[in-house]
């Protein structure tokens, strides 16, 4: 059987202000120990290696095109005529 937190504290209101201090500081220590991670996080580069991994190769758009101003000009003219359609039809 538990006892509602509720419960606990009205249990501690009843203890002296020293006996107080002392059940915060358990209360302090056991919060630390019990949150200590187990081991050092992962450094966030490995994670993103990790991920890239296991995404695999991407597939590049008009990779022919090796002048970075002339690949950007195409790929706005494509956006472009993806938005008004073609008209002549």
């Amino acid at each position: 059987m538990t006892a509602s937190l509720r419960d606990i504290l009205e249990q501690a209101k009843a203890l002296s202000p020293a006996e107080r201090a002392e059940l915060a500081k358990l209360l302090i220590d056991t919060l630390e120990t019990t949150d200590a991670p187990s081991e050092p996080a992962e450094h966030w580069g490995k994670s993103l290696n990790r991920l890239l991994d296991e995404l695999g190769p991407i597939e590049l758009v008009d990779s022919h095109i090796e002048d970075p101003v002339e690949w950007v000009r195409v790929q706005r003219e494509k956006e472009r005529q993806h938005r008004l359609g073609d008209w002549s039809e």
